[in-house]
């Protein structure tokens, strides 16, 4: 739209897609050795620029925020890997708190505290209800089901239905795994799940990384509490074992009083690759996706919306690792 196309969303609402579980957390460290996220040195700036941009655009305040993770180290061999990157000059996303004592009246711990900085929190239902209304007042949504079996491919355009379209692309999430013409890559689905509980007495400036993820949600007291890798599982709907792991998480590490609003779960779209699938099919260059990132939407999603837009556009490169053309063969 930037560029002056024409573009139409199709999209029906589903109550369990991922981005409804997701905490809209851009955190620039990862896993247990502490290292920095894939690429996050361009990622974290372009992310801030765009999220104050979609903002501005639909009119609202308070869609990204700057924050500082507080990891709070569950075992020694955690606080060990902490403390070895702080003498990493190549890492510069990492500080000790200089503050334990005054977390002491809100956790338990026994392995001190750890802090991270910058960390980025997006309002992600905001912002998806509000990009929604958007397009649907300039006309630009169709709020339906695709149906891949009423898609023509002719010969540089596509047909759907009565729409004719240069190109069509598919950022559609888990459903890509089951369309025809992206199923045969390395998706690997895995659930997550998530409380939303309130904590009244909780400082909301932070986000709380103790084995759980709490992050601030929305306005109030509300917290997000997550962060599940789920492989192996029947359905994606939320499940007690979920629930009773973070109760006991609750009961054993916080100590101020909480209560549970809201428990939802749905699928990722992860991948064995680790790595964002973009650009155009390798033998239909009408069909074009962006997906498969997994954890990593919020920080990846729109530097490589950009990426493809200027590949459509302007014919410019898109990364190697992320480029869908990787999977020719």
């Amino acid at each position: 739209m930037q560029e002056d196309q024409s573009v139409l969303v199709i999209d029906k609402q589903k109550p369990n897609r991922a981005s409804r579980i997701a905490s809209g957390v851009i955190n620039p460290v990862t896993g247990r050795r502490i290292v920095k996220t894939w690429k996050i040195d361009e990622l974290m700036p372009f992310a801030w620029n765009a999220y104050h941009k979609i903002a501005a655009e639909i009119k609202l305040q308070n869609i990204i925020n700057q924050c500082s993770v507080l990891d709070i180290h569950t075992t020694e061999q955690m606080r060990n890997a902490f403390e070895k990157r702080l003498n990493d000059v190549q890492h510069d996303y990492i500080q000790p708190c200089n503050n334990e004592i005054f977390w002491q009246q809100y956790f338990h711990f026994n392995f001190g505290i750890g802090e991270i900085f910058p960390a980025y929190c997006i309002n992600l239902i905001d912002l998806l209800i509000g990009w929604r209304n958007y397009l649907h007042e300039l006309k630009r949504l169709q709020t339906e089901a695709f149906s891949e079996n009423k898609l023509l491919l002719k010969d540089d355009f596509v047909v759907y239905k009565n729409i004719t379209a240069k190109k069509i692309i598919f950022c559609d999430g888990i459903s890509s795994v089951y369309n025809n013409y992206f199923k045969h890559l390395p998706f690997a689905l895995n659930k997550g799940e998530a409380l939303i509980v309130s904590i009244p007495d909780l400082p909301r400036d932070f986000i709380y990384k103790q084995g759980f993820s709490i992050v601030p949600w929305k306005e109030n007291d509300l917290f997000w509490i997550g962060s599940t890798y789920e492989w192996n599982y029947d359905n994606d709907l939320p499940t007690n074992n979920f629930k009773n792991k973070v109760e006991t998480y609750l009961q054993n590490y916080l100590k101020v009083a909480y209560n549970i609003q809201e428990h939802f779960a749905g699928l990722r779209p992860a991948n064995t690759e680790r790595r964002p699938f973009v650009g155009l099919h390798t033998a239909y260059p009408q069909i074009g996706i962006l997906n498969g990132m997994g954890t990593k939407g919020c920080t990846l999603a729109p530097f490589y919306a950009n990426q493809l837009t200027r590949h459509l556009l302007h014919d410019a490169k898109i990364d190697a690792e992320a480029d869908v053309q990787r999977f020719t063969k």
